[in-house]
C-alpha cells in the first residue's frame, strides 16, 4: 500500500508539474503577441479539459490576427509622412516662385515710376541706362535691325564702327552673350507684334533677378530645412536692395547678367555639399552647378575671379577634410569643363587660361597626387603636412600663371596685377587707364554709410553674432578632425555641432573673404551683402529648427535654452 500511495503521489506531482507549465506558456505567449483579452484564459482551460486539438487550433487564431494591427500603423505611418513631405516641399517651391515673381513685378514697377519710363520716348528711356551701360543696349538693337540673326552676329565679329579705324571682334570685346541671347528669343518667340524690344530687354533682366531671389530662397531652404527661413531670407535681401543690386539705375550692366546664375550656382553648390541628401538630389546637383558655372563664366568676363574666391573657400573645407574626397574631385571637374567650353566659346579667351581660378585647380589636383596620405596620421604630422600642402598648391599655381603669361600673350592678367600693385602701394605708374579705375567711387574703400544702413536693416549685427558662434564651431570642427575624429553625418537640434556641416562652413569661409574684399572696394559689396545673407541663413537655419521642434518634448529642453539666449544677446546687438 505504501508504494502504491507513492506512486500515485508521484502521479499527482507530475501533473501539477504539467498543470503548472501548462498555465505558463499561455502566459508567455500573451506576453510576446502583446493581446489585452482574455483569450489565454480560455486556452488554459480548453487544455486542462483535455482537448488539446482545439486549444491547439485557437492558439494559431491569435498569431493571424495580431500581425494585422503591428502592420497597419506602419503603413500609415509611413504614407502619412510622405504626404507631409510632398505638401511641404510643393508649398515651399510655391512660395519660392512667389517671392521671384512678386520681386520681379516690383522692379518693373518701381523703375517705370521712378522714370516715367512707360511715358517717355524711345531716345529717353535708352537716357535712362546709365553708367555707360547703353552701349550693351545699342547692340541689341543692331541685332534686331539685322535681316537675320547670323548677319548681325557676323557684323558684331567684324564691328568696325565702334572704335574709329579699327575691326574688333564685339561679342569677345564687349561680352555681348546677354545680348545676342535676348535678341534671339525675341525673334524667335515671335514678340515683335505684342511687346517692344526695349520691354522685351528689361523684362529679360527682371526675370532673372526674379530667379536670383528663388534661388536664395532654395539655399537658405536647403540649409535650414523649412521654406520659412527663405521668406526671412528674401526679406532681407529686398530690405537692403540698395547693397545688393544696380538696378536703379544701370539695367544692361554685365553684373546684373551674371549674378542670378551665381546665385543658382551657390544654391546648387550647398545642396552638393550637404550630406543628408539622396543619390538623385546630388547628381540634380552636380548638373545644375555645372550649367550655372558655364553660364556664369561666358556672361561675365570678371566671373573667373569670383569663382576663385569660391574655390578658395572650397579649397580650405578639403584641406581641413571638412568634405569627402570624391565630392571635390567633382567640383574640380565642373570648373574644368565649365573652363573649357567657356574657352571655346569666348573665341579662344587666352584670359581663361591665366586665370588664378585655373591656376589653383592645376596646383590643387598635382598636391592632392603627390599628398595622398595627408589626411592620416597624428595632429602634429597633420599640421606639417597641411602646411606643406599650402605651399605646394600656391607654389605650383603661381609658377603655373608665370609660364602662361611668358608663353601666351595676355595682357589682361598684366594689367590686374599692376592694378593691383598700385592699389596697395608696392608700385607706381603713369598708365591713365589704371590711374582712371583708382579715381572711381567702386575701387575705393567703403564709406561708413554702408555700414550704418546695414546695422539699421538688422543685418551687420545679427551677422557679427552668427559669424562669431559659427567661426568658434568651425574652429572646433577642424581640431577635431586634425585629431583624427570622424565627422557626424547627421546632426541633431541639440548637438551643437553646426561646424560639421560641410554646406555652412563654406558660407562661412565665404561670407570672411568677400567681408575682407568688400573693406577694399566698394565695389564688392554687392557680393558681400549675397553673402551676408548667406551667413544670416545660418542662424534662420537654427532658429527655424528650433521653431519646428517645439511641438516635440525632446527638444523643448534645448528649444528653451535657446530662445532664453537669444532673447539675453540679441536686443544688446541690435541697440
Amino acid at each position: 500500500m505504501t508504494e502504491v500511495r507513492c506512486r500515485k503521489t508521484d502521479t499527482l506531482e507530475g501533473d501539477d508539474e504539467e498543470g503548472e507549465k501548462r498555465q505558463t506558456e499561455p502566459e508567455l505567449q500573451t506576453q510576446i503577441v502583446s493581446e489585452p483579452s482574455g483569450g489565454s484564459g480560455d486556452d488554459l482551460g480548453q487544455k486542462d479539459g483535455g482537448e488539446g486539438d482545439n486549444g491547439d487550433h485557437k492558439e494559431e487564431e491569435p498569431t493571424e490576427t495580431t500581425e494585422i494591427p503591428v502592420q497597419r500603423p506602419k503603413t500609415t505611418a509611413t504614407s502619412s509622412g510622405f504626404l507631409q513631405r510632398l505638401l511641404r516641399v510643393f508649398f515651399g517651391c510655391l512660395a519660392a516662385v512667389a517671392c521671384g515673381m512678386l520681386y520681379a513685378v516690383y522692379l518693373s514697377t518701381y523703375h517705370d515710376r521712378k522714370f516715367w519710363f512707360s511715358a517717355r520716348q524711345e531716345l529717353e528711356r535708352e537716357l535712362t541706362f546709365q553708367a555707360g551701360s547703353g552701349l550693351y543696349y545699342y547692340y541689341y538693337k543692331h541685332m534686331l535691325a539685322a535681316p537675320s540673326f547670323e548677319r548681325g552676329f557676323y557684323e558684331l565679329m567684324v564691328d568696325n564702327r565702334t572704335i574709329s579705324g579699327q575691326t574688333i571682334n564685339a561679342v569677345e570685346r564687349l561680352s555681348l552673350y546677354p545680348e545676342l541671347m535676348t535678341s534671339f528669343l525675341y525673334r524667335v518667340t515671335g514678340s515683335q507684334d505684342v511687346v517692344e524690344p526695349i520691354y522685351f530687354y528689361i523684362g529679360a533682366v527682371f526675370g532673372l533677378q526674379a530667379v536670383y531671389v528663388t534661388a536664395l530662397f532654395v539655399c537658405s531652404w536647403v540649409m535650414s530645412g523649412t521654406w520659412v527661413a527663405g521668406m526671412l531670407a528674401v526679406a532681407w535681401y529686398v530690405i537692403d536692395r540698395a547693397d545688393t543690386t544696380k538696378m536703379d539705375h544701370a539695367i544692361p550692366l554685365r553684373e546684373n547678367w551674371a549674378l542670378p546664375y551665381f546665385s543658382c550656382q551657390v544654391a546648387a553648390l550647398t545642396g552638393f555639399l550637404s550630406n543628408n541628401i539622396s543619390s538623385a538630389t546630388e547628381m540634380f546637383c552636380y548638373l545644375s552647378m555645372s550649367a550655372t558655372t558655364f553660364t556664369f563664366l561666358l556672361v561675365w568676363e570678371h566671373s573667373h575671379y569670383v569663382l576663385f574666391i569660391q574655390g578658395l573657400c572650397l579649397f580650405l573645407l578639403d584641406s581641413f577634410d571638412l568634405v569627402p574626397s570624391r565630392k571635390m574631385a567633382d567640383i574640380h571637374k565642373v570648373y574644368l569643363s565649365s573652363l573649357f567650353l567657356a574657352y571655346v566659346f569666348q573665341f579662344q579667351n587666352q584670359t581663361l587660361l591665366s586665370s588664378p581660378l585655373l591656376s589653383l585647380l592645376i596646383g590643387s589636383m598635382l598636391a592632392r597626387y603627390f599628398q595622398q596620405r595627408m589626411k592620416m596620421g597624428p595632429i602634429v604630422a597633420r599640421v606639417m603636412k597641411l602646411f606643406l600642402h599650402f605651399h605646394l598648391v600656391f607654389s605650383t599655381g603661381i609658377t603655373f600663371s608665370y609660364l602662361v603669361k611668358k608663353l601666351l600673350p595676355v595682357s589682361d592678367g598684366d594689367f590686374i596685377l599692376k592694378f593691383l600693385e598700385v592699389k596697395f602701394g608696392l608700385n607706381t605708374t603713369t598708365d591713365f587707364v589704371t590711374n582712371l579705375l583708382l579715381c572711381q567711387e567702386r575701387f575705393q574703400r567703403p564709406g561708413e554709410d554702408l555700414f550704418l544702413r546695414l546695422t539699421q536693416a538688422s543685418v551687420l549685427p545679427f551677422y557679427f553674432l552668427v559669424l562669431t558662434v559659427c567661426l568658434l564651431s568651425t574652429l572646433q570642427t577642424i581640431y577635431r578632425r586634425l585629431s583624427g575624429q570622424p565627422m557626424k553625418t547627421t546632426h541633431r537640434l541639440d548637438d551643437g555641432r553646426i561646424g560639421e556641416q560641410p554646406e555652412v562652413v563654406y558660407h562661412v569661409f565665404h561670407t570672411l573673404i568677400f567681408g575682407g574684399l568688400t573693406l577694399l572696394f566698394d565695389g564688392l559689396r554687392r557680393l558681400l551683402s549675397k553673402s551676408l545673407d548667406d551667413c544670416v541663413q545660418v542662424a534662420q537655419t537654427e532658429v527655424c529648427s528650433s521653431c519646428g521642434a517645439v511641438s516635440d518634448p525632446e527638444h523643448s529642453h534645448s528649444h528653451y535654452h535657446w530662445f532664453q539666449f537669444m532673447e539675453r544677446v540679441l536686443p544688446s546687438s541690435l541697440s
